[in-house]
């Protein structure tokens, strides 16, 4: 019966090894980038606000993955998704979409779609804007892949979403029926990006992109995740083959997104977007969105003063 004991109590302290090794050693490999902005920054607001983005980069991909996964061969990172999460001291928490094509001011460059910042500039640059339009300071920043999102839908064994309609778009590379259904990394990732099929375009992409957050976090947030060997593994190496983080960021703040996301993912936090006047303004970089000026500072206003309660007014999308 000692000996049993003794096996028992190695078994166990192995599995914790493993459990937390296995982070440990993934979020040590991520990259780590400066992400200070230049000049004077805007106060610190109650809570924390992270600058998620979403980069369309290729880099770490084959020719056979980029042909798999419909991203083309444009080199360089592109902004594909831009979303603030907002942890407040007290109350719900927000995750907001910043819409790629919005007209804004770009510090020393003009006025100019906002991801032509983070083209320009990087994250500093992009992170400069953000402040200066809307007034928040940025805490922490991370950025994910292309791969990175297709290797933890993967790892977890898919993602349920649910169209309302059949979607066919070539640029994407998806042909998929309406109705929930259990989407693949590939097919996923084709979900969240596609826009040109859709007749909100651009809007209606953040909206999936939303969703899609929320269906990762829910497949991963479960017991069998931390249970299976297998896929604790593929979840935090996947993630972290193409994360790129704040130099500051370190993984106890990464560790410190999970609850916040979790509880958005099961309604107990707000999912909204920029307040747009004009989705589709002819400007002098295409067609772009321009900001509710009055909806869009009256949200910001809210955030930093920590105040969440009334965020929900902003949630919907124009139908």
């Amino acid at each position: 019966m000692r000996t049993f004991f003794r096996w028992l109590t190695l078994l166990i302290v192995a599995w914790l090894v493993f459990l937390i090794g296995t982070p440990v050693y993934a979020w040590s490999t991520t990259e780590k980038i400066e992400m200070t902005p230049a000049g004077d920054r805007p106060a610190n607001q109650p809570g924390t606000l992270w600058l998620l983005v979403g980069s369309d980069s290729r880099e770490g991909l084959t020719a056979e993955e980029r042909k798999r996964l419909g991203t083309g061969d444009i080199e360089g990172r592109r902004t594909d998704t831009m979303m603030l999460l907002y942890v407040p001291t007290f109350g719900k928490p927000a995750l907001i979409s910043i819409p790629r094509d919005s007209f804004v001011p770009i510090p020393g460059h003009g006025r100019n779609k906002i991801n032509a910042a983070y083209a320009i500039g990087g994250a500093p640059l992009l992170i400069q804007t953000i402040e200066q339009n809307t007034g928040l300071r940025v805490d922490n920043y991370a950025e994910i892949g292309f791969g990175g999102f297709v290797n933890v839908i993967d790892a977890v064994g898919g993602v349920e979403m649910c169209p309302k309609t059949a979607i066919k778009d070539h640029y994407s590379r998806l042909d998929i029926p309406a109705g929930c259904q259990t989407m693949d990394g590939p097919t996923a990732l084709g979900y969240a990006r596609m826009r040109y099929a859709d007749p909100l375009g651009d809007l209606g992409r953040m909206q999936r992109q939303r969703e899609l957050v929320g269906g990762i976090v829910k497949k991963v947030a479960t017991p069998a995740t931390v249970l299976n060997p297998v896929r604790w593994w593929g979840v935090n190496t996947g993630a972290a083959s193409s994360l790129t983080t704040g130099r500051d960021t370190g993984i106890g703040s990464l560790a410190g997104l999970a609850v916040p996301m979790w509880r958005i993912a099961k309604g107990q936090g707000f999912t909204v977007m920029v307040p747009v006047s004009n989705p589709n303004a002819h400007t002098s970089a295409g067609s772009s969105m321009i900001w509710d000026k009055e909806e869009s500072a009256a949200m910001f206003a809210e955030i930093a003063a920590g105040n969440t309660a009334n965020l929900g007014r902003f949630a919907k999308l124009p139908d």
